[in-house]
């Protein structure tokens, strides 16, 4: 009876084994992207340890330690810069983009034919969007604390700003950052013709085009004010989304649409282009704000295009 207790033993201990090695590729699979194949390998054994003859397990320290040095990276910014908390890693990507929807009392007439108008995007992970726009304030710290941070956001750019320095959105976008539609001059839109507003979104189009070589597909209405004609002018000169804000951030305090006053899966933070001149402090001091709202809460910061 012995032996047959050590000989079952033996056999459940080589079973859990081989389920641990199962799992060892598949986190390896995933986190990598790409399937585990190949010829074996040899990992170098710590003393006193057996040889561990497994690809997936060269792999899976290889992006373990990738993984540490980003977070220590993100660490060591979050001190440099002065944020309370270091910001969250936001998940990858998904694989299946949402399906988007212009938000319940956001329609306008033939609003199925037009670009969806949202506040949230539809998603169940803890993530927000942070948008910034106009281009008032160009302030270069900006740019150098949200490189370091490595943290996404989205600008919606006018031009009677914008054109003071073009060359600082450049930079922005030679790091990533979507540059897209904010008008030209920031005009109250439902108060203008169709012709006029065409004028307006179209021509922040070609601005766009020309000085940044990429024609964008996202525009948001100055004030968040809208009508049809405004989104048949902007769906004319090729627009495919209007992503309006759940709350808006500031130097000092944010701001909220929603009746809970808090952060909801999805939600899309509006903030602006400013300094001193308009607030109680900097950008800087602005992203030191939301991020502790934003990660207090649980919450990443992902690139909105990613969801899009």
């Amino acid at each position: 009876m012995q032996l047959v207790r050590q000989t079952e033993e033996s056999a459940r201990r080589r079973k859990n084994q081989a389920r641990a090695a199962a799992a060892v590729i598949t986190v390896v699979a995933i986190a990598s992207g790409c399937a585990v194949g190949g010829e074996s390998d040899t990992v170098e054994p710590a003393h006193g340890q057996q040889p561990l003859q497994a690809p997936p397990a060269r792999a899976l320290d290889s992006y373990a330690q990738r993984l540490g040095a980003a977070q220590a990276a993100r660490v060591a910014a979050a001190k440099r810069w002065g944020l309370a908390k270091t910001p969250l890693a936001a998940p990858p990507a998904p694989a299946v983009k949402p399906r988007l929807t212009t938000r319940k009392g956001f329609e306008v007439k033939g609003q199925s034919s037009l670009p969806p108008v949202f506040t949230t995007i539809p998603t169940k992970e803890k993530v927000v969007f942070l948008t910034i726009d106009d281009g008032a304030e160009k302030d270069p710290a900006l740019l150098r604390m949200m490189s370091d941070l490595k943290l996404p956001y989205t600008a919606f750019l006018s031009d009677y700003l914008v054109k003071e320095d073009y060359a600082y959105f450049g930079k922005m976008q030679s790091r990533g950052i979507t540059l897209n539609n904010h008008t030209l001059n920031h005009r109250y839109l439902p108060g203008l013709s169709y012709e006029a507003q065409r004028r307006e979104i179209c021509g922040m189009q070609d601005v766009i085009t020309k000085h940044y070589g990429k024609r964008p597909e996202l525009f948001r209405p100055p004030y968040g004010n809208y009508n049809q004609d405004s989104l048949r002018a902007a769906k004319s000169c090729g627009i495919k989304a209007v992503p309006l804000w759940a709350s808006e951030a500031f130097a000092d305090h944010m701001e909220w649409r929603e009746w809970d006053r808090d952060l909801h899966p999805g939600d899309i933070i509006l903030t602006h282009f400013r300094g001193r001149a308009d607030w109680k402090g900097t950008m800087p001091d602005m992203v030191r704000k939301v991020m502790k709202t934003v990660t207090d809460k649980g919450y990443a910061v992902a690139r909105l295009e990613d969801y899009l």
